[in-house]
């Protein structure tokens, strides 16, 4: 540089170049040198220099222009879906729960699942999306949220005209299906001839717990009618019309469209994976039965209406004193707490009691997905989930605390995403199902672990549950835990079947003869759950789903193992909240869930875990449970209990379009808790209409 005034003027625009650097973040002060002084003597003009800055002005306000329109263009996107995705859940939340309000219909359901659908689809923003990632530098902090956005876009793009046509048929056809199965009357012709009306979740309890045979028979009978009626109002046509989107979008079939959007592999990758757990399991559930025949009484013993009752039955029946159900919202908050698991603001709405009408499953979705808005802010999720307790039935204490653990779980997981758009924290494709069950069945697990029991598992009148009874339920059900996993893997290897079906061989009576093969095929023997009575093969959103639960058990086993390891023990361990979050739930859907189940355990997902806990004998579970029982028992005679609760979060326990209780109005968690026990010992109130008392063990 060879003069006063060349060096003024370089200093002079240097500064000014500095400043548009700070604000566009387009280049580094040392790449902007670098291009500045590019030259082989190092020396230039001032007519240089100026030249030089005119391209540099021209090249950062072209970034910051491009800085400014993806910003617009991702807040747009988040804001528009956010309005969508709420509108849809809204209706899907009235109509599952049959609610009253005039605004709740299926066609409304129908049209605000189109119109997110549509909004989700749309080309233009996939392009867009695609234009701004070939924009921005790789450092850039809009670049993981292009890249989900891209992903998303891409899971609901069809090319294919014919494609989106059977696409709104499958919507019609569904919802069509899912009115009349919620109008269905179901129950069981009793031993007496009489008809008696119960729901789904009513058919199963009397199956696993009444002692009279031909009433179980009875209520097996009641379930298998909702195969009959699905097959004739809709679930053929259903079947078909998901087969021809698929095809026409160019996968092999339906299965493979759904686990492909959600899992970011194929069928054929899925099933290598199961294929490995069924043949590695099979030799297991072949001795099982055989040992479960010889010890219960000949081959009727594996009748589908008595494995599960003679399997444990009269283990439920002892141990339905220690899980009353109207403390099972306390317990799981307790629980939760004392893991220092957090809902980050939340709001949640729970409705827990079986009635008519109401969807047969327990779920839980996000009307509000939780996520860091542009300018910072958090936006807390909101949730609803449901279950489906009759708190009159023996068990249903044990099963609505089972429920609650898995459904708050999700919410826990859902809660804790800190991400900048709320498409990382919706439960539909691409979020991995896998991903998404691995953090409910992970906390759902707890209730089976004895020292977990040792804490939580207490009478109404203040006794901990004995270790003879938790011993007699460990001989009673170790053995036979491998049905539960076969259970778990027909339903895949059903629906995989399905839809590899030629259309014209798709018919009522082909497919309630392949869920019949199915199970003897994969359980032995029919099961006392019909594959055509589980509801998530009519859903859209959980069709091709079940897999998610096998992948997810075997992370769960997985992540057990790793905790124990690590710590020794996992109830009531306050490592367990954190952990989670920051491995498993932080990130949303930005993570593959085998990078993450690998990242927090050091080692591959495999079924390894899983298997080794079924090959253990019945000595060596006895022997490791009963240290961990009699641990916390020392400790629970040693600790006060909480008198408060915080989950950072409002919760309102809900029957349909009644508000039961509400932590807001009663100031509490706690409070709200006695204000909804207090309302079921009203309500289903024994021993002459008394109030049934509860007296606290001494920790809980």
């Amino acid at each position: 540089i060879d003069s006063t005034n060349s060096k003024r003027e370089i200093k002079r625009m240097t500064m000014r170049f500095s400043f548009t650097v700070a604000l566009t973040q387009a280049f580094s002060l040392s790449a902007a040198f670098s291009f500045l002084f590019k030259s082989p003597s190092h020396k230039l003009s001032s007519r240089q220099v100026q030249s030089k800055f005119s391209l540099l002005s021209t090249s950062t306000n072209s970034a910051m222009t491009a800085s400014v329109n993806v910003s617009d263009f991702i807040d747009s996107t988040n804001t528009n879906y956010e309005r969508l995705h709420k509108a849809f859940e809204l209706q899907f939340w009235g109509t599952k729960m049959n609610l009253s309000g005039s605004q709740y219909s299926v066609d409304e359901l129908t049209r605000t699942k189109t119109e997110m659908e549509a909004f989700l689809a749309d080309e233009s923003k996939l392009a867009k999306t695609r234009e701004f990632l070939k924009a921005i530098p790789e450092e850039s902090p809009h670049l993981k949220t292009l890249k989900m956005f891209e992903r998303t876009f891409g899971c609901y793009i069809m090319e294919s005209e014919d494609a989106k046509a059977l696409r709104a048929e499958c919507t019609k056809i569904e919802g069509q299906l899912d009115n009349a199965r919620n109008t269905m009357t179901l129950g069981a012709t009793m031993p007496s001839g009489d008809f008696v009306e119960m729901t789904s979740v009513g058919l199963r309890n009397k199956i696993r717990v009444d002692p009279d045979e031909q009433v179980r028979k009875a209520c097996f009978e009641g379930l298998t009618k909702i195969g009959d009626f699905v097959c004739e109002n809709g679930f053929v046509g259903l079947v078909k019309a998901r087969n021809k989107m698929a095809k026409k979008l160019g996968y092999l079939d339906f299965y493979d469209y759904k686990v492909t959007n959600a899992e970011g592999f194929g069928k054929v990758a899925l099933f290598e994976i199961l294929d490995t757990l069924e043949k590695g399991t099979r030799p297991i559930m072949e001795n099982a039965r055989k040992i479960f025949a010889e010890e219960k009484g000949g081959p009727s013993a594996l009748e589908p209406w008595n494995q599960s009752f003679l399997m444990a039955g009269d283990v439920t029946r002892r141990m339905d004193p220690y899980f009353p159900f109207q403390k099972s919202v306390e317990q799981w908050g307790k629980s939760f707490a004392a893991m220092k698991i957090s809902y980050k603001g939340a709001n949640m709405d729970l409705d827990l009691l079986d009635r008519k009408g109401k969807y047969s499953n327990g779920f839980c979705h996000w009307p509000q997905p939780a996520w860091v808005k542009s300018d910072g802010s958090w936006q807390p999720s909101t949730t609803h989930f449901t279950s489906l307790a009759d708190p009159s039935a023996v068990g249903s204490g044990y099963t609505a605390l089972n429920t609650l653990m898995h459904e708050a779980g999700h919410a826990a997981h859902f809660s804790n995403i800190e991400m900048p758009s709320p498409l990382f924290a919706q439960e539909r494709s691409p979020t991995s199902v896998a991903y998404a069950e691995l953090q409910s069945m992970f906390l759902d697990s707890l209730v089976g672990d004895a020292d977990w029991m040792a804490k939580y598992a207490v009478s109404k009148e203040g006794e901990t549950i004995p270790w003879d009874l938790i011993a007699d339920k460990i001989k009673a059900t170790h053995p036979y835990e491998v049905f539960a996993l076969r259970g778990m893997i027909a339903v895949p290897y059903f629906e995989k079947a399905l839809y590899e079906m030629v259309e014209e061989d798709v018919t009522a009576d082909s497919i309630k003869t392949l869920a019949d093969r199915i199970e003897k095929d994969i359980q032995g023997g029919l099961s006392a759950r019909p594959l055509l009575s589980v509801p998530h093969i009519l859903s859209d959103e959980a069709s091709c789903y079940y897999h998610g639960y096998v992948l997810a058990e075997m992370g769960v086993h997985q992540t057990r193992e790793f905790f124990l390891k690590r710590y020794g023990y996992i109830a009531d361990n306050p490592n367990v909240g954190p952990t989670l979050t920051s491995a498993y739930w932080k990130s949303g859907n930005s993570e593959p869930f085998l990078s993450l189940v690998e990242n927090l355990t050091g080692a591959p997902l495999t079924g390894d875990a899983w298997v080794n806990e079924l090959k253990q004998s019945v000595d060596t579970v006895l022997k490791e449970e009963k240290v961990k029982y009699e641990a916390k028992v020392a400790e629970c005679a040693e600790t006060e209990a909480a008198q408060e609760i915080d989950l950072d979060m409002r919760i309102r326990i809900v029957d349909g379009d009644e508000v039961l209780a509400d932590t807001e109005m009663d100031g509490s968690f706690l409070a709200t808790c006695k204000t909804f026990e207090k309302y079921v010992e009203e309500r289903f109130a024994k021993n002459g209409g008394e109030l049934i008392g509860y007296k606290q063990q001494k920790c809980n």
